[in-house]
Formats: structure tokens, sequence, C-alpha cells
């Protein structure tokens, strides 16, 4: 009931525009950043959260959410411990999709494609404009890596800030982003009675072919 409420609410501030007639106008980069700048305006939760998902060189799956602060023409960036799994996947099989879910304008957003490692000044800029809690637990934090209890956690942390009191804090060796760059892009735009749209945008060298799905 609170979803088909806010759907309404999506509906009546001119949120919904995604007639067929007009999906072929738009880069797919273009509309990405309306439909986001909507969704940031309704969503409960932060709408730069994605599902992940990426798989080792068995071909097994893994999905988690991050949060994708960045994209531009080129890509749509994330950053990790570069000892995290999802790292260590990506390192073996550098391809992932992305799937962000915005309930209050009805609309998913698929992105898959293969994934390159950011610059150090990209990841150096970023890291500088996090708050500087999240900075201290990117160093005290071993991401994936299991330990025998939550004080270890704290403990790590807390030698962590003593190390960088009173100066500001470098971004750790182990801690960088990774662009994925998008060769499928797919917008599934909720209809009534299961008649959703969907519009697929497929990279065709500098250009992109648009197709219509079926729901």
């Amino acid at each position: 009931m609170f979803a088909r409420k806010r759907r309404d609410r999506a509906a009546e501030v001119g949120v919904r525009r995604y007639l067929l007639a007009a999906m072929h106008a738009l880069d797919p980069i273009v509309r990405f950043r309306e439909s986001y700048d909507q969704a940031r305006k309704l969503e409960v939760f932060d709408p730069s959260r994605a599902a992940l998902a990426t798989s080792d060189r068995e071909g097994r799956p893994a999905v988690r959410f991050v949060l994708v602060k960045e994209w531009d023409a080129r890509g749509f960036v994330f950053y990790t411990n570069t000892e995290s799994r999802k790292a260590r996947e990506l390192g073996e099989r550098p391809q992932a999709a992305l799937a962000f879910h915005w309930s209050s304008i009805g609309l998913q957003v698929r992105i898959e494609g293969q994934v390159q490692p950011v610059s150090a000044e990209e990841a150096d800029r970023y890291f500088a404009s996090r708050p500087r809690g999240s900075q201290l637990s990117a160093w005290a934090s071993q991401q994936s890596a299991p330990i025998p209890s939550r004080d270890v956690l704290i403990e790590s942390l807390a030698q962590v800030e003593a190390r960088f009191r009173g100066q500001e804090v470098p971004r750790p060796p182990f801690w960088s982003g990774f662009r994925l760059l998008p060769a499928r892009i797919e917008f599934w735009q909720d209809r009534p009675d299961r008649l959703h749209d969907r519009l697929l945008y497929t990279r065709d060298l500098d250009s992109w072919r648009t197709a219509i799905l079926s729901p």
C-alpha cells in the first residue's frame, strides 16, 4: 500500500514520462540522470544504492548493494577495499552488472559491461570527499576477512583514530574504485496490468542502438 501511494504521488508530479514514443530520443546516460534526479526527491533510501553482481573464475555469482556516487558517459563508478571479495572477483572476471530500483517512480535500471579500475587521482579525490568517519573505517576494516569478534574491529578503529589524530586521513593503498563501462542499459518502467515498458540500449561503437522488449 505504501509503495502504491508513493507511485501515485510520483505520477502526480509528472515523473512517469516514459511513453514508448519518446523513449528513443534520449541518450541513456541523460535519461539515467533525469531519472536519478526524480528519484532523489522521492526515494526513502539513498537513490545511489544499487545491486552489484560479480562472479568468480568458476562462474559462481555473488551480489551485494553498493553506492554508485559517480557516473558519466564513461561509466558508473563504485569504491571498495581492493582486497574485498567483490574486488577479487572483478580481478578474476572484469565484468559486472548493476541494478537500480526506485520504487517511488516505478523504475528499474539494469546496466551490464566490463569493469576497469579508476585512476589513482580519481580515487584520491573521492576519498578526500568522504566523511572522516568513513575514511577512518576504510583503514580499520579488512573488508570480507573473518574476524573473531566485533571488539577486534572497534580496537582497530581506535588505533587508526590515534594514528591520524590531528591530521588529514590519506587514502589507504588497498582502497580504490572501479568503473563499469556500460555495454547494455535497460530501463524498466512499471505499468498497469503487467504491461511494463522495457527499453534496451546496446552500445554500438560510439552510439547506442535501442530495442523495445516485451515485459
